[in-house]
C-alpha cells in the first residue's frame, strides 16, 4: 500500500462542522460594505432649519441610488451565505 502524500492546505476538504468557508465569510465582508456604502448614500439632506423645506433630501441617490444599493447588498449576502465552494 502506498501512503498519500501530506496534502498542502489548499488540497485539504474543509472541516465538515463549519457551515460557511474563508471564501463565504469574505464574501459576507463585501456584501456588508455595500450596505453600508448605500446607508451613507441615503444619510444627510436635511435642512438645518425648520422653517426652510430643503428639496436635495429628494436627489435621485438619495430615493433611487441608495435603496437599490441596500437591497442589492441584502441579496449578496443571501448568495454569500447559500454559496457552496468545494
Amino acid at each position: 500500500m502506498k501512503k498519500n502524500p501530506a496534502k498542502t492546505p489548499e488540497q485539504q476538504p474543509e472541516n465538515p462542522r463549519m457551515p460557511l468557508s474563508r471564501k463565504n465569510y469574505i464574501l459576507l465582508v463585501i456584501g456588508l460594505a455595500i450596505i453600508l456604502v448605500g446607508f451613507l448614500l441615503m444619510a444627510g439632506g436635511g435642512s438645518d432649519s425648520p422653517d426652510e423645506f430643503n428639496y436635495a433630501m429628494f436627489s435621485w441617490r438619495r430615493i433611487t441610488l441608495a435603496p437599490i444599493l441596500v437591497i442589492g447588498g441584502f441579496a449578496f449576502e443571501i448568495y454569500a451565505i447559500l454559496k457552496r465552494f468545494n
